[in-house]
């Protein structure tokens, strides 16, 4: 059996003539950019995530950089980043010209350790970002009293958790402002890039706009030194299509998660920590580790099951942040979780046999007598 790791067709065929209409819609009105549909689904997106406001602009890493830019982040600053993360989130911190200080994760999570965040702070520091890696909230409680003793600004980067929850609240509304990514494999995902940025505050919302519009707020009137960054109206009109399905299409994801997670029984997989009341996780990817990572990953694709490696080479040993000064094995919890790390598939539609055959497959690994332990 063939499994793909990642399958769109399932969400897309639902509403196919709602995505037709769409492109209609916007096709007659001649209206591409900064039109009705973004400023419909700014307001609807906000209202989901329980926001006062929304801005949409091009990608998930524009988000997170114009958000430090409009909070005030700027050369020399520090800021904060768990060490286990897309490098888009330390590019971010590079572009407005500060320095990414790397902080390891919780093993059992993925998420930023809230427990070392203290010892990284210095009289540099200027704000953390706080990750929700996978879909899983990071302790967003334990960050923000950090955040608030040491008069920090506090970012969400929820590029993977479009509908996650922590206590209640969906992400996006626990800090200053939250960056989401709507690139086509997120579980909120556009039919091309595109990102937006959730705040309760109108004046960031309002700076955060102008910034991203050659720092203009009103047409030829440029206030600050901005970017050209905008969600374009095929996008935002695809993007409201889905987000009327995209709680559905979540729960889809958790049921799927729940059957790996009471099914998959091989002591030589680490599976994720389950779904919790706290933590509602919404499973953008769902990742086991292994000892064997690489044998797992050959064997399991001798089998035509597909798989992602989240990610194989870790933040501060990649080339491009070779600056930082890290050594290989200054963040090992970061290296092992790069080391051992594998996604499965996961994506709504995913039918109940290819499931099984994902369990079964992973139920009969073995690699000798030796069994994983991490």
């Amino acid at each position: 059996m063939k499994v793909l790791f990642a399958d769109f067709r399932p969400m897309h065929n639902e509403i196919r003539n709602e995505l037709d209409e769409a492109y209609r819609r916007v096709l007659e009105r001649s209206s591409f950019i900064q039109g009705e549909e973004c400023e419909a689904f700014e307001r609807e997106f906000a209202s989901y995530c329980g926001a006062k406001y929304c801005v949409g602009v091009a990608s998930g890493l524009d988000a997170i950089y114009l958000l430090l830019k409009a909070l005030g982040i700027k050369m020399g600053d520090e800021v904060i980043i768990p060490s286990n993360t897309f490098i888009a989130t330390a590019l971010a911190v590079s572009y407005a010209g500060a320095v990414p200080v790397l902080v390891e994760p919780e093993i059992e999570t993925y998420n930023i350790d809230p427990n070392q965040i203290e010892e990284a702070i210095t009289e540099k520091t200027r704000a953390i970002i706080a990750v929700h890696l996978q879909g899983r909230a990071a302790d967003m409680d334990a960050i923000q009293k950090i955040a608030e003793r040491h008069q920090l600004v506090l970012v969400e980067d929820a590029a993977q958790a479009h509908g996650a929850a922590y206590k209640g609240k969906k992400v996006g509304t626990l800090s200053d402002g939250a960056a989401f990514s709507f690139y086509p494999g997120k579980n909120l995902g556009a039919l091309g890039d595109g990102g937006g940025i959730v705040t309760n505050s109108k004046i960031l919302a309002d700076k955060l706009r102008a910034l991203g519009n050659y720092g203009s707020d009103y047409k030829y009137h440029h206030i600050y030194k901005g970017v050209n960054s905008r969600l374009d109206e095929m996008q935002a009109a695809f993007l409201r299509v889905k987000l009327r399905n995209l709680d559905r299409w979540n729960l889809g994801r958790q049921k799927i998660a729940e059957r790996y997670l009471n099914e998959i029984d091989n002591p030589r997989i680490q599976l994720p920590l389950a779904n919790s009341r706290e933590y509602g996780h919404i499973y953008h990817i769902f990742a086991i580790r292994c000892e064997k990572r690489e044998e797992l990953e050959r064997y399991l694709n001798g089998k035509g099951i597909c798989t992602v490696k989240h990610y194989p080479v870790p933040l501060h040993m990649q080339k491009a942040y070779e600056d930082l000064g890290f050594l290989k094995g200054s963040l090992p919890i970061a290296e092992e979780i790069s080391r051992t790390i594998l996604s499965i598939p996961m994506f709504y539609g995913m039918a109940s046999d290819e499931v099984t055959y994902v369990i079964e497959s992973l139920n009969t690994f073995k690699y000798g007598e030796k069994i994983c332990r991490l």
